[in-house]
């Protein structure tokens, strides 16, 4: 009898030094699996490892408010820069050799179609230029062919 007690004491010892055996691996992993989920390097608990994400986050959401103000004020200026330029080279003389392809008309506008448009008749005596604005891609001035060509051009290179 004293033999079997014996035998049960030692198979009870060894059942429970299993178990914490098993239970010192589980705590073991769940620390790792702790450390990992924790944020920061100093973080020792969640809730601190909660804090620095909630400070991160108010972070970001004053970064992303300074740049919406950043890219509109970048979208405003954009419009109003030059999309798109087209040069129409001609020979306003239209076969007297004089000039040649030295003529141009190049149309300079925004998205919206508003610009310049810079002309240039050429000559061995003389050259002239004339600016003539844009807007909405017409001109209050009367336009040549070319320059109504280079308008046209200039406005396709804006789709």
């Amino acid at each position: 009898m004293e033999f079997i007690i014996g035998n049960m004491t030692l198979v009870a010892v060894i059942v429970l030094g299993v178990v914490v055996l098993i239970l010192l691996a589980i705590v073991i992993m769940m620390h790792l699996k702790m450390r990992r989920f924790l944020v920061d390097a100093d973080s020792h608990n969640i809730a601190d490892s909660l804090e620095s994400v909630s400070t991160d986050l108010d972070e970001i959401k004053s970064f992303r408010g300074e740049l919406e103000k950043y890219l509109a004020s970048v979208e405003k200026r954009l419009r109003k820069s030059v999309r798109s330029v087209h040069t129409v080279r001609f020979n306003p003389w239209h076969g007297s050799g004089e000039g040649g392809d030295q003529s141009f008309a190049t149309a300079f506008m925004d998205e919206e179609g508003d610009g310049v448009l810079i002309s240039s008749l050429y000559s061995r005596d003389h050259v002239s230029v004339f600016g003539k604005p844009l807007k909405k891609r017409e001109s209050q001035h009367e336009l040549s062919d070319e320059e109504k060509k280079a308008v046209e051009e200039a406005a396709k290179g804006l789709e």
